[in-house]
C-alpha cells in the first residue's frame, strides 16, 4: 500500500460540521483512505511538501459536459449561434453533438474524452458528473483510464432531435426512450463499480421539454431501484417554460417534474435560472438541489444566481457545464454575480461557495467519504498553489481561493490516493499529445456543412 504524505500551509477540514482552516498541518494518506491530519511530519513513501499550498477536499463538478460545450468552444461567445436571440441548445448543441456521432471513429470520441478528462483534472476536479449523448461511451473508458471519480449521465430522450429553425422555434422529432433505457441499461451492467468502485451511473433524461411523462416516470423507478443519482436539466430558458406550460395544463418545469414524482431529494436540478420564485419554494420543500452554472449562461447575457436559489432554501452546487471546466473560476464567478444581481456584498460567501463543490456536494449524492478530510475519509484532495504574485499577500485562504484563483493555480490533484495532476501538469500521458488528438477529432464536427451554417447563423 503507498503512503503519501501532503503538506498544507493550510488544510481545510471540519469541526462539529463547520470549516476549519488548520495552519502548517499534514495529511497522510494510506492507499485509497485519509490516515492522519497531523501537525508532526509523518513517514511515508511519497511527500509533498511544496511551500504555501491550501489543501482542500477532493472538487465536486457535479454538471460538465465535455463533448458538446467543446463543440461549442469559441463560436458561441458574443451571441454567435443564436437566432432571435434563442439558446444555443437547439441551434448548436444538441443539432451538432448529433450529427458529430454520426461521423466520428470511436477512436475520435476517445480522444475528445480524453481531452475533457484532462481538462476536469486540470481545472481541480476529483469527482465529475457527466451528462453526454449515449453514442460517446468512450467517456467512461477515459474516465477509467485517466483516473478521475466518475458519474457517467448517458442521456434517456423521448425526442432527441430537437432543432430550432429559422425564427428560432423549437420542433421536436423522434421516439427514442425505449431505446436509450436500453443502452443505459447496457452501459450500467458495464459500468457500474468498475475501476476500483470509482466509476458508477447517474439517471439522466435530458431535460423537462425532451422528456416525456412515462419516460419521466420510468427513470425515476429504475434510478431508485437502483440507488443512483437522477439529474436532468431545468427550466434553463423561457422557450422550455412555455413548452411545458402548453403541453402540461400551464404548469412550469417544476410544477411537471412534482407531478411526475421525480422533485425529490435525490434529484440533481441543472440550471433552474427560468424558474419562479414559486417554483424556488417547492424544490426547496421537496428536497432537490439546484446545480448553478454561472459562467455558461453570463456569456449569454443572462444571470444564473447562486445565491437567489440559496435565499429560497433550495440546496445548491457549483459546476462548469463544460465551459472552460474550471471550478475555481466557476465559484468566483458565483460569487462576483450573486453580488451585483443581490447588490449584497455579504451574498453567497466564500465557505458558502466551497462547500457548494466539496460537502454540499458530496452529501447530494450520498457520499460521506467524500468532500471532507478527516481520517477514514477518502483519499481525494485538490491542492492550490497560493505563491503566486496575485495571491499575494494573503490573510484569508477561502476568501482569496474564491476571490482571486483559477485553474492556473491548481498544483496537484489526488484520486484514490492516485497523483493524477503534479505541479499543475498530469502525470498519466503527454498533455500535448491529448490536446492534439481531441482538437484533430473535434475539427471533422466543425468542418461539417451544418456546423458552418449554425454558427454562422
Amino acid at each position: 500500500m503507498t503512503t503519501t504524505a501532503v503538506f498544507g500551509s493550510y488544510v481545510l477540514t471540519r469541526s462539529e460540521g463547520v470549516q476549519q482552516v488548520l495552519r502548517d498541518h499534514w495529511v497522510l494518506l494510506e492507499g485509497r483512505k485519509i490516515a492522519a491530519v497531523t501537525p508532526s511530519k509523518p513517514a511515508a513513501d511519497i511527500v509533498l511538501d511544496r511551500p504555501d499550498r491550501f489543501v482542500l477536499p477532493g472538487l465536486l463538478n457535479l454538471h460538465n459536459h465535455c463533448f458538446s460545450e467543446a463543440v461549442a468552444r469559441t463560436h458561441t461567445e458574443d451571441g454567435n449561434g443564436r437566432r432571435n436571440n434563442q439558446s444555443v441548445i437547439y441551434t448548436v448543441l444538441l443539432p451538432l453533438t448529433r450529427a458529430g456521432l454520426d461521423i466520428l471513429t470511436p477512436h475520435e470520441r476517445m480522444a475528445i474524452a480524453r481531452l475533457g478528462i484532462l481538462q476536469l483534472l486540470k481545472g481541480g476536479a476529483t469527482t465529475v458528473m457527466e451528462p453526454f449523448r449515449n453514442g460517446i461511451p468512450e467517456m467512461f473508458d477515459a474516465a477509467a483510464e485517466m483516473g478521475i471519480r466518475f458519474y457517467g449521465a448517458p442521456y434517456l430522450f423521448s425526442t432527441s432531435n430537437a432543432k430550432a429553425g429559422a425564427d428560432g422555434s423549437v420542433q421536436y422529432h423522434g421516439d427514442d426512450g425505449a431505446a436509450d433505457l436500453a443502452t443505459w441499461r447496457g452501459l450500467y451492467d458495464r459500468w457500474q463499480g468498475q475501476a476500483d468502485g470509482r466509476i458508477g451511473l447517474a439517471m439522466s433524461p435530458h431535460a423537462t421539454d425532451t422528456c416525456g411523462p412515462d419516460l419521466l416516470r420510468a427513470c425515476a423507478a429504475e434510478a431508485r431501484a437502483l440507488g443512483v443519482p437522477i439529474t436532468t436539466h431545468l427550466a434553463q430558458s423561457t422557450g422550455e417554460v412555455e413548452t411545458i406550460a402548453a403541453r402540461y395544463d400551464g404548469r412550469t418545469p417544476a410544477e411537471y417534474l412534482d407531478w411526475l414524482g421525480l422533485l425529490a431529494p435525490d434529484l440533481l436540478a441543472a440550471h433552474c435560472i427560468a424558474s419562479s420564485d414559486d417554483d424556488l419554494r417547492l424544490m426547496a420543500a421537496r428536497g432537490a438541489t439546484v446545480l448553478n452554472c454561472p459562467r455558461v449562461f453570463a456569456r449569454s447575457g443572462k444571470p444564473a444566481v447562486f445565491s437567489r436559489f440559496v435565499e429560497h432554501g433550495v440546496r445548491t452546487l457549483v459546476g462548469t457545464d463544460g465551459y472552460n471546466m474550471d471550478l475555481l473560476g466557476e465559484i468566483n464567478a458565483a460569487s462576483m454575480i450573486s453580488k451585483v444581481i443581490s447588490g449584497n456584498p455579504e451574498a453567497a460567501p466564500a465557505p458558502m461557495l466551497i462547500d457548494a463543490v466539496t460537502a454540499t456536494a458530496a452529501a447530494a449524492i450520498h457520499r460521506p467519504d467524500l468532500g471532507e478530510i478527516r481520517v477514514g475519509a477518502t483519499s481525494d484532495l485538490t491542492l492550490v498553489d497560493l505563491s503566486h504574485p496575485h495571491l499575494q499577500p494573503l490573510s484569508d485562504p477561502r476568501r482569496g481561493l474564491v476571490a482571486l484563483a483559477n485553474r492556473a493555480n491548481i498544483d496537484a490533484v489526488i484520486v484514490d490516493g492516485q497523483l493524477l495532476v503534479s505541479q499543475g501538469q498530469y502525470t498519466g500521458a503527454p498533455e500535448t499529445e491529448i490536446v492534439a488528438a481531441g482538437r484533430a477529432a473535434i475539427q471533422r464536427i466543425w468542418d461539417l456543412p451544418e456546423a458552418q451554417a449554425a454558427f454562422a447563423g
